[in-house]
């Protein structure tokens, strides 16, 4: 790999405003706050956090995907020397009489409760103080079940008579998701439906109607730190140590999960190892609360990898995906079905099916669009948040059903998507307008930094080039709600406090990079707290790409706060209006000495409107737009099926970038991870047992499998509503890598994959058809 090329981010395009005043902190490349700490060693996690008489605590987990629990006999295990006790649900219930937890249902028990609902949920839990004798007790539970028929398939759920959940419970925490409401005997969580125009009469007017289904799969977010949680209970005060991407929930849902206050609840989260959504809402913190509580110890609880698989997943989709198209490549009429696999809890798969559903016909400009995107519960393991949020899944199908639609039309597959893409001001699909979303801009940098209009080099021997592309876009979660504090001490000092959490993508140093711009100070002068939710204010999770839009204008405004105070102390010290002499100065002048304490407070929640309940309609979805493509160049062994990516280069618009050289490892990593998911990642189920999970069996890409030449762009942007003109760009670069690829693979060998990961073997499958329909002709 000596001689790959990695470019730095370049900037194009005309669409900054031209009256913008110079900036000396936002738009500048600093180095990372924690950079040093991390590359020392001396960064602390959850991991390494021990309290006094701490307990740890292993898991025993079904072995049957769907059953009613006749019994646990937990005497043989409790006997091992060394354990300190073992706890089933009939313990947790002593303290905690519904213990049911979930941001969309409460339908997630703490223990496995009457029954269990897929292979590897905690079903009772080993206490010692030695983790490895923990562990070796629960070879010794033994539970019986009464098993009951399961069923895997997000499809099959629809109409299955095995019912996952009797009784749905909304948990009504968050506001886009008021909605829902109780159902009973349906694997349904959530349906939304979407209408726009009428797909039938658009079907009806259309030279052709193209319709393909597309399959992606099972993974699973392999953060290399795995979920850790610390508790130790008191009678009325409750403290947690975890790996969480939402101590602000955690504090809430514990709350209310006790009935205590939140005053009563502390979360703090030390530095994180990767999260990537598989560490929001409450994964390990309600077990380990009600361990400590019913052991009157601190109890820890550590993942290994392996049962990381059995925690949180991405959703596997299918997605039938019709188009009606004139001759010249207008699309009028597209109807989108989606299945969204939740596995056997909701987590956050109600909110996913719905904010990535109304995206599902894609970054087009289409007159009729029918939508119909459902939330399905199966006996599989939970699935949730991923880096994406359900974009990449469906990005996959309509990237590649674009592709087909101009190979079927003899259209130039750019060609096609100038024609149709959506342009500044238009309406989206639910009505809200595309402002701030430069998505030709970004189609028209990626097709020059392609060189698409040169062709590109068609080999003769066994290894045949092919180029493809993909763009895709995705709302922002909303209403959610951040605030933030930022202290000012007597010596000049300043501390920012804030709920959003840095697990890697730099976060902490553009928040203070934000509060410098405003108070005319360097960034390295603002300390930046690691979450406490004693300390630092509510914010809603760190998800979904909202914090540099969300958070960025709630330190925004608590650094305007506190300088409008500073000025005003100054006043109060008889310094003047346009005093601007030294800090120290104004604190010694009012107080006699060096005393007090200034504090800036920001909270920021955008205008939201929900969608009309009979059309799925909404002026005012999002208040921002994420754009992303990708571009990829690759070879094709026919003989074995490989595919070697040349070239990947992948386009964006974040805005204004806050930190250039952040947001270029941010793309470069997204990207990356989006390629195992396309190439290589899938998790094996039998019967519902994941067969694979492990780093041994489970393959997530290493250096050799990027591509030759990798290059990120950000192309000149202003996001007018944005803190600095910035918006979020964790996700962008998942968007288009899975069908730049396929589409690249098509051209190349003229083989469609229709369901993800993209293997040797479906490739040379596709080849075998190919050759027995020439020897039929």
């Amino acid at each position: 790999m000596s001689n790959a090329h990695y470019s730095k981010p370049i900037t194009m395009g005309s669409t900054m405003p031209n009256n913008l005043p110079p900036t000396n902190q936002v738009g500048k490349s600093l180095p990372r706050k924690e950079s040093r700490s991390k590359v020392t060693g001396k960064a602390i996690y959850t991991h390494h956090l021990t309290l006094p008489g701490m307990l740890y605590g292993k898991i025993f987990r079904s072995t049957i995907a769907h059953g009613v629990i006749k019994s646990i006999n937990t005497e043989e295990a409790k006997k091992i020397p060394g354990v300190h006790s073992v706890y089933t649900i009939e313990d947790v219930l002593k303290i905690i009489p519904e213990p049911y937890f979930g941001p969309a249902f409460l339908d997630q028990p703490i223990l496995a409760h009457e029954k269990v609902r897929y292979v590897g949920e905690p079903v009772a839990v080993v206490l010692a103080e030695d983790p490895h004798i923990a562990e070796y007790a629960t070879q010794f539970i033994v539970a019986d079940y009464e098993e009951l028929p399961a069923v895997y398939d997000e499809i099959e759920a629809m109409t299955s008579d095995a019912v996952v959940h009797d009784v749905l419970k909304p948990s009504g925490t968050f506001p886009d998701l008021k909605h829902l409401i109780g159902k009973k005997n349906t694997n349904i969580a959530l349906d939304y439906h979407l209408k726009r125009g009428n797909v039938e009469d658009g079907f009806s007017k259309a030279d052709f109607v193209i319709e393909n289904t597309f399959r992606t799969q099972q993974v699973m977010h392999t953060p290399l730190e795995p979920m850790v949680s610390m508790a130790q209970a008191t009678e009325d005060q409750i403290t947690i140590y975890t790996a969480s991407q939402s101590p602000s929930f955690v504090k809430l849902e514990i709350a209310r999960l006790l009935g205590f206050r939140e005053n009563q609840i502390q979360v703090k989260v030390p530095h994180l190892g990767g999260g990537f959504g598989a560490k929001l809402y409450i994964k390990l913190e309600a077990l380990v609360v009600a361990l400590s509580m019913l052991s009157k110890r601190p109890v820890k609880v550590s993942l290994s990898m392996e049962e990381q698989f059995y925690t949180i997943t991405k959703h596997p989709t299918t997605f039938k995906i019709k188009s009606g198209v004139t001759k010249d490549g207008k699309i009028i009429a597209r109807q989108c079905d989606v299945w969204w696999n939740g596995g056997a809890y909701a987590d956050i798969g109600p909110r996913v099916t719905q904010k990535s559903g109304f995206t599902a016909a894609g970054p087009y400009d289409i007159d009729n669009v029918k939508i119909d995107s459902y939330a399905l519960y199966t006996n599989r393991p939970p699935s949730g948040a991923l880096r994406g949020f359900g974009i990449p899944q469906l990005v996959w199908a309509y990237e590649s059903h674009i592709d087909i639609i101009a190979r079927q039309l003899n259209l130039d597959p750019l060609a096609i998507r100038r024609k149709n893409i959506l342009k500044e001001g238009r309406p989206q699909a639910t009505g809200t307008l595309m402002q701030g979303a430069e998505i030709e801009l970004v189609l028209e940098r990626l097709a020059a930094r392609m060189n698409w209009d040169a062709p590109i080099q068609k080999s003769q021997d066994k290894v045949k080039r092919g180029r493809g592309i993909g763009i895709g876009f995705k709302a922002v979660v909303a209403p959610t709600t951040s605030t933030a504090l930022i202290s000012l001490g007597a010596d000049g000092s300043y501390i920012l406090s804030m709920g959003t959490v840095d697990m890697g993508q730099g976060s902490d140093t553009a928040m203070a990079q934000i509060a410098a711009e405003v108070l005319g100070i360097s960034a390295a002068e603002i300390k930046v707290s690691t979450p406490d939710t004693d300390i630092t204010p509510y914010d809603m999770a760190t998800l979904g790409s909202r914090s540099t839009f969300h958070m960025g204008h709630a330190v925004r405004l608590a650094a305007l706060d506190l300088k409008n105070k500073q000025e005003d102390l100054a006043k109060e010290a008889g310094l003047g209006e346009n005093y601007n002499g030294g800090i120290k100065e104004i604190f010694l002048k009012r107080f006699g000495m060096q005393a007090g304490t200034l504090v800036g407070f920001g909270s920021y929640i955008p205008s939201y409107t929900p969608p009309d309940k009979t059309d799925g309609s909404t002026t005012n979805a999002t208040p921002f737009w994420m754009i992303g493509a990708t571009g990829v160049e690759l070879d094709v062994d026919t003989e074995s099926g490989e595919v070697r990516i040349e070239k990947m280069i992948n386009v964006v618009d974040c805005g204004n970038a806050i930190n250039p050289k952040v947001v270029e490892t941010q793309l470069s990593g997204a990207a990356i991870m989006q390629l195992g998911f396309t190439l290589f990642e899938k998790m094996n189920l039998d019967h519902g047992q994941v067969t694979n999970a492990s780093f041994a069996d489970y393959k997530i890409p290493g250096i050799n499998d990027l591509p030759l030449i990798f290059e990120n762009e950000i192309v000149q942007a202003y996001q007018q509503n944005a803190p600095y003109g910035a918006k979020g760009v964790g996700e962008s670069a998942t968007f288009g890598v899975s069908p730049a690829i396929a589409n690249a693979i098509d051209d190349a060998v003229g083989v469609r994959i229709f369901e993800l990961p993209i293997t040797g073997q479906a490739i040379l499958a596709g080849l075998q058809q190919q050759m027995n329909h020439s020897s039929k002709e």
